[in-house]
């Protein structure tokens, strides 16, 4: 609006009046400045007569989407535009370096499942071995006995270094502890006792007081030479030969009837 009056000639009150090619160029100088104004002017988002301005309705189509189509109520994109959207991302490059092959992952699958089912089978055996009480008597071939320090028994050493009626324990038969007996002569006895109680596998110590071998885990008692007195062991307790070789003790599995019992041992 006032451009089109400073161009009609309209002339400010306390302005003096100018020639006609002044007023041109004072015209085209205020128009310039009013464009450089609104250039510069910040847009807002309403104008006086309460609508969006062009400008802020540009964003709003913008940040919008596509304008919505002519018989396409709910603004899909054309399929031609769904196309271009859907289509499958460029294939990525393949990762630089060495790729195993079927044949290495085959083994290393077997090493893995190996390494894994070995313990897991093994375990139970030695778990059942651990809870399984522990076999009583001797067998097998003779051995040298063994003392505490895993030396072998010398005949004369040993009755030097015990008395009279002594019963100690040596490593015998298939491990099992077992006793010799020192006599009254101050010779060994011709048998050894196996420790390993008939009842649950304890080792049974020597009572020399009481004269018995007493068992401390349930009360089972043996005389002086293993034979069962008291339960709930229902066995003797297993015999063993004693020998000598080289001058050094030496156990074997007794094989003849039990002199305590007049029985066959049990133990074969």
């Amino acid at each position: 609006l006032l451009a089109a009056r400073l161009a009609a000639g309209w002339v400010p009150k306390g302005l003096p009046n100018l020639s006609p090619g002044e007023s041109m160029l004072r015209s085209l100088v205020l128009l310039s400045a009013c464009a450089a104004a609104s250039a510069f002017a910040p847009t807002s988002g309403f104008v006086g007569t309460g609508r969006l301005s062009s400008a802020v309705k540009a964003r709003s189509a913008s940040a919008a989407g596509p304008k919505m189509q002519f018989g396409n109520p709910f603004g899909t994109q054309p399929a031609a535009n769904r196309a271009a959207n859907n289509r499958a991302p460029p294939p990525m490059p393949a990762p630089s370096g060495m790729v195993p092959d079927m044949g290495r992952r085959n083994m290393m699958n077997a090493l893995l499942l190996g390494s894994v089912a070995g313990p897991i089978l093994v375990l139970p055996a030695v778990l059942i071995s651990f809870l399984i009480p522990a076999k009583t008597g001797g067998g097998g071939g003779g051995i040298i006995a063994k003392d505490a320090l895993g030396n072998d028994v010398k005949v004369a050493d040993w009755i030097a270094a015990k008395g009279a009626g002594d019963r100690s324990l040596v490593q015998g038969l298939k491990g099992d502890a077992t006793y010799l007996i020192v006599n009254d002569d101050k010779t060994l006895e011709k048998f050894g006792v196996n420790a390993v109680c008939t009842h649950l596998g304890c080792v049974v110590p020597w009572n020399k007081s009481a004269n018995k071998f007493c068992c401390p885990c349930h009360g089972s008692q043996y005389d002086k030479n293993g034979k069962v007195v008291r339960g709930p062991a229902p066995l003797s307790l297993a015999l063993a030969n004693r020998g000598e070789a080289d001058g050094k003790v030496t156990l074997s599995t007794w094989t003849t009837t039990d002199f305590r019992t007049n029985e066959k041992p049990w133990w074969k």
